[in-house]
């Protein structure tokens, strides 16, 4: 809530898990944010400074809502940028509806959800699993195997996924599903080895996705059956963040992202964010979508602040709205109509060097369609059945 001072203050609450089973992606938004805050907090056009109120649940789920409530109530705080799970995010949104709050929440998610105290920063499935699917069918087939984490964005996106292989006529071989932070995978790499679907969509989070995929690299020094170029593994949610716990094992898999740090095309407003961030965090650094997301919904905030003169949260919504806010992965838009992002999807693979190379790209951004209201089976067959990959344009891989 904002002071009296010629410069007023607006204290912002961040709920980041730095430590647990995900914080690396943590530590990647946090990071970000506190790139943003440097630069809103020296930047005269910002007649205002943001304080950040941080706490870290550690990935415990009760945690969030006692940390949520606390920044509302007892440190003033307005707008709470963060949770990463889907189970934290639901934890904390009764707390937000309770006292009007915003909660600004940066990840790729399920989808099904839409509150007027939530802006949804990250990818739904129209804009991740439904490009993703649209590439990869048409290139290695219609038999796949859907693994996940044990709560809502495991059980939901591959509930969609396994519509959209239904949707072509396609087989779902095993769907088989850890507890968070779970390293217990052989008996998936067994089945896996078992039923040779063409690709696995992985939705495990954390330790689980990198034991998986370590353990699949073993399977493929085994049997080149199972080498990446013939069934990859594909992801919504892994990102350059964590191809260091892989190393060589990520080699060849396939991900979506609305980011990749490794452009193949891009403009002088990134290149320009990139030379900043490698001052603020190092040269060898490279910046996941988690990077990107977490600088910019902080700057989401910041221009929707500095518009409207106030962090009251019916105006930061009303000025968010009005016009597109400038961030790293372009002019991003939020629609009055559900508060999520249109936003253009990529397909990045895992290279050597520790980057993703993008094989993929929208050739404009996608509209918000967090309920997929406006999905059509019949076209999503044509797609997926043709050379082309509907939305997307190859560019490489």
């Amino acid at each position: 809530m904002g002071e009296t001072h010629s410069n007023p203050v607006y204290r912002v609450g961040f709920l980041y898990s730095v430590t647990g089973p995900y914080r690396a992606i943590a530590q990647d938004l946090y990071d970000g944010a506190r790139m943003a805050l440097a630069e809103v907090n020296q930047d005269d056009r910002f007649a205002f400074r943001l304080v950040p109120e941080f706490r870290d649940p550690a990935g415990v789920p009760e945690r969030y809502t006692d940390f949520c409530e606390s920044l509302i109530r007892r440190d003033g705080c307005r707008h709470i940028i963060g949770t990463i799970t889907s189970l934290a995010r639901k934890e904390v949104l009764p707390t937000v509806e309770k006292y009007d709050a915003l909660l600004w929440y940066p990840c790729p998610y399920e989808g099904f959800e839409c509150s007027e105290n939530v802006i949804y920063t990250g990818a739904n499935p129209n804009q991740h699993i439904l490009p993703l699917f649209e590439y990869v069918i048409p290139k290695f087939g219609r038999r796949v195997y859907l693994t996940g984490s044990n709560y809502i964005w495991g059980w939901e996106t591959n509930r969609i996924g396994r519509e959209l292989i239904h949707a072509c006529d396609g087989e779902v071989l095993g769907e088989k599903y850890l507890a968070i932070d779970s390293v217990d995978i052989d008996h998936i790499i067994e089945d896996i080895k078992a039923k040779k679907p063409d690709f696995i969509l992985n939705n495990l989070i954390g330790n689980s996705s990198y034991a998986f995929i370590r353990a699949y690299q073993k399977l493929g020094a085994e049997d080149p059956e199972f080498a990446p170029s013939k069934r990859p593994i594909v992801s919504c949610n892994l990102t350059e963040c964590e191809l260091s716990q892989l190393g060589a094992a990520g080699v060849g898999h396939l991900s979506t992202a609305i980011y990749f740090a490794n452009q193949t095309e891009t403009d002088a407003e990134n290149t320009a964010w990139l030379d900043r961030f490698h001052a603020f965090a190092g040269p060898d650094r490279i910046p996941s979508v988690f990077v990107a997301q977490g600088y910019a919904t902080v700057k989401m905030l910041a221009e929707s602040i500095r518009r409207g003169g106030t962090d009251d949260v019916q105006s930061v919504r009303h000025h968010l709205m009005r016009q597109p806010v400038e961030t790293p992965f372009g002019n991003v838009r939020i629609d009055a109509s559900n508060n999520h992002a249109a936003l253009t999807p990529l397909i990045g693979q895992i290279g050597a060097g520790g980057w993703f190379d993008i094989v993929s790209r929208a050739d404009h951004a996608i509209e918000p369609d967090p309920y997929l209201v406006h999905f059509d089976a019949d076209a999503f067959r044509r797609k997926v059945g043709q050379a082309g990959h509907g939305n997307l344009r190859v560019v490489g891989g």
